[in-house]
């Protein structure tokens, strides 16, 4: 369950000089079904910029840690991942946000797991880096690599929720057959008689209209219900014309 991942995984918020970017993370791991923030020495926190910019994600900042120090913020954690868009003199090793969740999503059975962020100015410093075990680097506009870090933390909690596999888009008209060849074909053909009878298709001269108006529907994948609806549009529009078949 999408809970059980997200009751491992902590984000975690250094030094974050603008409330409004408290709110706006909140928001963000919220839509993506995370749920453990932790933020150490906020400049600012709790505030009324803070929870309108959460628009809505009270839960989250109600259950929010307020450290002192990131030891303290990650200490009982077995993977931490530091998050910066700088090279750094000692190389460390560096994963992409899509492999970094892959590693989370391995690690998390077993770990608790810390994604930290570092101030808005001027990043993670080196002996908070230190702490880490791995930098996560998001891809980015090599001249303009500058994030704003609710939006890191909306790119890093998407990834982290397609990795898990727990995501199941929601499908409308559930249990719908799609239309079969046999409805498709009754279906152009219908079209067809229908659109040379108020003269919109010549069929003297086709110049491939319905070739790619069947290209059209069928790319559209149209369930029963939907044939139905068009099927009946044509019916209507042949009652109107006055030219419905006898």
């Amino acid at each position: 369950m999408l809970e059980n991942i997200s009751d491992k995984i902590r984000f975690v918020m250094v030094e974050t000089s603008h409330p409004g970017n408290i709110g706006a993370a909140a928001r963000a791991m919220k839509t993506m079904c995370q749920q453990q923030l932790y933020l150490v020495r906020p400049k600012i926190f709790p505030s009324g910029e803070v929870t309108a910019r959460a628009a809505g994600a009270d839960d989250i900042l109600a259950t929010a840690v307020v450290c002192e120090t990131l030891q303290e913020a990650v200490h009982d954690c077995g993977l931490i991942i530091a998050t910066t868009a700088r090279r750094r003199r000692i190389p460390w090793p560096v994963y992409s946000s899509r492999d970094c969740a892959k590693q989370i999503i391995n690690s998390v059975s077993s770990n608790q797991i810390a994604i930290v962020f570092g101030r808005e100015s001027s990043g993670l410093n080196n002996d908070e880096i230190e702490l880490c075990n791995a930098v996560l680097q998001i891809p980015t506009n090599p001249g303009f690599s500058s994030l704003n870090i609710a939006s890191a933390i909306q790119i890093i909690c998407y990834e982290i929720l397609m990795a898990s596999g727990k995501y199941q888009p929601e499908e409308t008209d559930e249990g719908v057959p799609l239309a079969t060849a046999n409805e498709l074909a009754q279906f152009y053909e219908h079209f067809e008689a229908s659109m040379t009878e108020i003269g919109f298709y010549d069929p003297k001269k086709p110049r491939q209209l319905m070739r790619r108006l069947k290209r059209l529907f069928n790319r559209a994948l149209l369930d029963q219900n939907e044939i139905n609806i068009l099927r009946g549009m044509l019916t209507k529009i042949e009652e109107a014309t006055g030219k419905k078949k006898k």
